[in-house]
C-alpha cells in the first residue's frame, strides 16, 4: 500500500499556486494560514508553504513532511474537488496531535470536512 501522497494531489505548477492565492477563501490559525479554492478535478491536492524565516531547510521540509501526513491520513474525511495551501509560520513547535487537531478544525472551518452520517446540525 503506498503510504504517500501521489504527484497529482500535490499541486506544483505556479499558475495553480497563483490561482489558490488570487481566488481561494482564508482561515487562519495558530501559526497557520489556511487557503481554499476549488478546482474542477474529482480529488483535491495540496501544498504546503512555509514561510521564508520559518527555520533552517531542515526545519522547512520537516514540517511539510508533517502536514502532508496528517494530510493523508485525513483525507478520506475531506470532501474532494479543492486545491488546499497551508502557509505555516515561526512559532512554537507543537506536538503531533495538536498539529492534527488544528488543521482538522481548520478544514472543519472551511467546509472541507465530511459530516459524519448520525450527526446532524442543530
Amino acid at each position: 500500500m503506498r503510504r504517500s501522497l501521489t504527484k497529482s494531489e500535490i499541486v506544483q505548477r505556479k499558475g495553480d499556486i497563483d490561482h489558490i492565492f488570487s481566488t481561494g477563501r482564508r482561515f487562519a490559525g495558530r501559526n497557520l494560514k489556511l487557503v481554499v479554492a476549488q478546482n474542477n478535478l474529482d480529488f483535491s491536492r495540496i501544498i504546503v508553504i512555509p514561510v521564508r524565516h520559518y527555520g533552517n531547510s531542515v526545519q522547512r521540509n520537516r514540517i511539510r513532511r508533517q502536514i502532508k501526513e496528517i494530510w493523508r491520513t485525513e483525507k478520506h474525511t475531506m470532501v474532494p474537488g479543492y486545491d488546499v495551501a497551508f502557509v505555516v509560520y515561526p512559532g512554537k513547535s507543537t506536538a503531533h496531535a495538536s498539529q492534527r487537531k488544528q488543521i482538522v478544525e481548520l478544514c472543519q472551518k472551511a467546509g472541507l470536512c465530511v459530516q459524519p452520517s448520525g450527526v446532524s446540525d442543530l
